[in-house]
């Protein structure tokens, strides 16, 4: 079993172990400190020998571990193990020193997307297109303006002459996904409908919802590394 698998196999271990309601409120009561079994027993108003029965499941998970106090030696606490149970959450990508952003005209979706980014992440974002227009939509600015964004320094660029080595490259659309140049790697395909061919402000504002909720989950797990001089 290689590496990565181990990790999934793992992290499906402890989700099993968290995989019930009792076992998650006994965790939720370790998050803040300390507890003995029988004060556990007490807090979450459940039967010593089930609080007996979670525990175990839990340390054979390695969620929890036992400690003899160091008062009365009779007694023991449980504690949480925080480090394993961070182990679950999904792993942050591979760090980048940039996001490049493309769309096929560079005229609104990879614009809207490099500027929702940069207002949500410290990693740096440029945008361009494969087919770059002449100038970014005025519906794409306007809805740009109306989240608060600042459109006015927006140029088209051609994704040759803006993509970096080492750029994590998202495609916001198929067209574009499906023409980016060969060596354009590590890369992303966000399949987000073209809001021009409906060209509403309603089509406008679906894409930059849609683009805001992709970049809100995306950003929360990828790692910038140091910023470009």
């Amino acid at each position: 079993m290689n590496t990565e698998q181990s990790s999934l196999t793992e992290r499906a271990r402890i989700h099993a172990a968290l995989g019930d309601p009792a076992r998650l409120a006994i965790v939720d009561a370790l998050v803040a400190g300390d507890a003995a079994p029988g004060e556990l027993s007490g807090v979450l108003q459940m039967p010593t020998n089930l609080i007996a029965h979670h525990l175990k499941v839990l340390e054979e998970a390695g969620l929890v571990v036992r400690a003899r106090s160091e008062g009365d030696r009779r007694r023991t606490y449980v504690r949480l193990v925080t480090e394993v149970l961070e182990s679950v959450v999904t792993p942050t990508l591979t760090a980048v020193p940039r996001v490049l952003f493309v769309c096929t005209q560079n005229s609104a979706r990879s614009q809207l997307a490099a500027s929702i980014w940069s207002r949500r992440s410290h990693i740096p974002a440029v945008s361009a297109g494969t087919q770059p227009a002449a100038k970014p939509h005025p519906r794409a600015v306007r809805i740009a303006r109306r989240h608060g964004l600042t459109p006015d320094a927006w140029r088209t660029a051609h994704v040759s002459d803006v993509v970096e080595s080492d750029d994590l490259v998202i495609a916001v659309c198929d067209i574009a996904y499906e023409h980016l140049p060969a060596d354009a790697r590590p890369r992303l395909h966000w399949a987000v409908p073209d809001p021009a061919a409906v060209d509403t402000d309603a089509a406008f504002e679906a894409a930059y919802t849609e683009i805001a909720d992709r970049i809100d989950r995306l950003a929360s797990v990828l790692s910038p590394t140091e910023v470009r001089p």
